[in-house]
């Protein structure tokens, strides 16, 4: 049987191309909206850091209706450290809407979610996006995506692909890149022509994967998926299995059912199969299980999800500062969120060490990781995370790395710098092309460990106007060492109150972190040191007074503003000995050693 009434697609594409604007547009086009209701922007950007960074951190799902379709739209992560939604979620749909940016074309994000949809054989729609912007090449975007489909062996029908032309903020869309669209009417009618509606067989037994997991506190885990055969109904008996062998199948019931109607679970008491739902009832559901008939259990294999490149360990804070902020702060409390994410996260791993109070964690990227710990310190937590490290494979005997494919388009007055601190970082130079009169498109591969501590550099290299991204490209053999960060930290001497004049004479060692009147103690990381080694430093040091002062001394002192490190940032600059300390309300950089003495001794007793 084919479902004409509906359709299943997602939209990828790299990070910062307009896939959420989009859809924005597409349900207001479509209705879903009240003429007077006030929509905000990127409306299925729903969590707080989503919002506050504007990118999409986890895929979702949301509907719209035309011509008596129902079209089921799966938004995705456009960031490459977050494409294990991106990968689960092709098992969801029948095709693929690609948005390619009209100025900067295919970058690295967009080269693999294309890849894994190719994988899957689904069909595909191009839409070039932001077409008004004033640097648009829209006929070169064109052929750039053509030539990326043939790099990546498409077939015959997937090259055939149709080319829409639309820009996702103004809401139009037209076939030709000549002619300007009104709404996204040819989007629509493209997405019903090009893309298969659902063949399936709704007489035969349940069968269900499961793509995604929801969390609600009142009714604990939901499960996400496509129903691939039969039907499935409240109250329901179900077996649920794992094609992989994970867990051994055991019995349970469908206790609520919801299908996926614009922005909201409509609850509803039977779906059929092609559908796209929401269940609750299964306490302990996972990503890639199957739900079956009893009568027929028949589990469907699950995509392999790409391995993590990057691991940090986290571990309980035992700082001089404590359990002041924190609400949640004991290696219990640490390791049962940490593995709740697990639930959720496919792309993640959590390892158990030989201490109680340290977890190893693994991601996709510093980016991944640094979300996780955000999400962790909004929830109350408070611990301490090391250094990120590249995770090393044995193949044969032989030690390789993970490898990155990064893309930067610079000035042309930069690439110098940037050929330059590749080299350093082991990078091979692949493509090199220009972009206009001015810029410059560079490819490389790079080790991950390469381009950890990279992106601050490159900012200052490329004056703030270059544009880096970076995706995991294969693991190869280990390039050897990689020369560690330039600049040394400076630490506090003792604990205290920084005050205005020991950070006016400390600031003339490096660039500040903290301002006055910042708690420090022992061992903190208060700036860093250009000059490349460590040095303590006394910031609570005050001014002796006496009784010949010159009126208005003190006031004549001028502090620099402090440069005020995010997370991504400190855990770009820490190294090996050094842990970056989450707290609620502060994240602060130390030394593992916090005393100057033992930290000395140590230095001395290696050499």
């Amino acid at each position: 049987m084919v479902r004409n009434d509906l359709r299943n697609i997602a939209i990828i594409a790299h990070v910062d191309h307009g896939k959420t604007t989009l859809v924005d547009q597409m349900l207001k086009q479509a209705g879903s909206f009240r003429d007077n209701q006030v929509v905000e922007e990127r409306v299925m950007d729903s969590g707080d850091i989503e919002r506050e960074r504007g990118i999409t951190i986890l895929a979702k799902n949301t509907s719209v209706h035309y011509q008596d379709v129902k079209i089921n739209i799966v938004d995705t992560p456009g960031h490459a450290d977050f494409s294990g939604e991106v990968e689960r979620i092709l098992k969801m749909v029948d095709g693929v809407v690609l948005l390619v940016d009209a100025a900067e074309g295919p970058m690295p994000q967009t080269r693999f979610v294309l890849q894994k949809a190719l994988e899957f054989g689904h069909k595909i729609i191009i839409a070039i996006n932001k077409i008004d912007r004033p640097d648009a090449r829209l006929n070169e975007i064109g052929d750039e995506v053509l030539e990326l489909l043939l790099n990546l062996d498409a077939t015959d029908e997937q090259l055939d692909s149709p080319i829409v032309y639309c820009s996702g903020r103004a809401g139009t869309a037209s076939m030709s890149p000549n002619v300007e669209g009104t709404d996204l009417t040819p989007l629509f009618e493209q997405i019903l022509e090009h893309i298969p509606a659902p063949q399936v067989d709704t007489e035969s037994p349940t069968q269900m994967l499961v793509s995604s997991i929801d969390y609600n506190e009142y009714v604990g885990r939901i499960g996400i998926g496509r129903i691939e055969r039969g039907s499935l109904k409240v109250g329901q008996q179900v077996t649920v299995c794992d094609y992989h062998g994970n867990t051994t199948p055991y019995n349970s019931k469908i206790v609520s059912l919801y299908t996926i109607e614009e922005l909201a679970r409509t609850p509803a008491e039977e779906a059929q199969a092609g559908e796209i739902v929401c269940f609750s009832g299964i306490e302990n559901v996972t990503i890639g299980e199957t739900l079956c008939d009893p009568a027929q259990v028949e589990p469907l294999p699950f995509v392999k999800i790409s391995e993590p490149t990057v691991e940090m360990y986290f571990s309980v804070n035992d700082s001089p500062f404590a359990g002041r902020e924190g609400k949640f702060v004991t290696s219990r409390h640490l390791r049962d969120r940490l593995f709740r994410e697990l639930l959720k996260d496919v792309s993640l791993r959590v390892n158990e060490t030989e201490t109680t109070d340290s977890f190893r964690v693994c991601g996709r990227g510093e980016m991944h990781l640094s979300i996780l710990i955000e999400n962790l310190r909004r929830e109350g937590y408070e611990f301490q995370v090391g250094a990120p490290k590249a995770l090393f494979h044995d193949v044969d005997g032989v030690k390789h790395e993970p490898m990155e494919r990064m893309i930067a388009d610079v000035p042309l007055d930069a690439v110098g710098s940037i050929m330059e601190k590749m080299g350093a970082r082991k990078g091979e130079l692949v493509h090199m092309n220009p972009k206009g009169a001015d810029r410059m498109r560079v490819e490389f591969i790079v080790p991950a460990r390469g381009l950890f501590g990279y992106r601050t550099e490159f900012l200052t290299d490329t004056k703030g106007e270059g544009v880096l991204s970076s995706v995991f490209h294969s693991y190869q053999p280990y390039k050897g060492e990689i020369s560690k960060r330039a600049s040394g930290s400076l630490i506090a001497f003792e604990s205290g109150e920084a005050v205005t004049y020991g950070l006016f004479n400390a600031q003339e060692r490096g660039t500040l972190f903290i301002p006055a009147g910042t708690p420090v103690y022992e061992g903190m990381i208060i700036g860093s040191n250009p000059r490349g080694d460590d040095m303590a430093v006394n910031v609570c040091k005050k001014k002796q007074l006496t009784n010949t002062r010159a009126s208005g001394s003190d006031d004549a002192l001028r502090l620099i503003p402090p440069h005020i490190m995010s997370i991504e940032e400190a855990l770009e600059f820490i190294s090996d000995d050094e842990l970056l300390e989450i707290t609620p309300k502060s994240v602060r950089m130390r030394k593992k050693i916090l005393s100057n003495n033992e930290r000395m001794k140590k230095i001395k007793g290696g050499k």
